[in-house]
């Protein structure tokens, strides 16, 4: 059975099933630049940490990830709060 465009699109119209297609694939490139910046945030994060770590300090700085908390929820509203909390336990682990 040939599965077609409109099939893997869920849309009624080729034409339709054309721009989803180019938007999934937009998004698609989207995706892989976010994990990417998210794996450079946990290498730069973790050169924090171990710098405070060395000098005798916290591994986590509560005020630090307070404002993050902040700005993610300024920018995104309240999803943007639980999105900052992963991007947080990502970046240094369970508390």
């Amino acid at each position: 059975m040939t599965t077609t465009a409109t099939d893997r699109t869920g849309a009624r119209t080729d034409e339709a099933a054309g721009v989803i297609t180019g938007a999934r694939e937009r998004i698609d490139s989207l995706d892989d630049r976010i994990i990417g910046l998210i794996q450079e945030r946990m290498a730069v994060s973790a050169v924090v940490q171990e710098a405070r770590i060395t000098s005798g300090g916290r591994r986590v700085n509560l005020s630090r990830e307070m404002e993050i908390l902040d700005h993610y929820r300024e920018a995104l509203g309240k999803p943007g709060t639980a999105l900052a909390m992963t991007l947080l336990e990502l970046c240094r682990g369970r508390i």
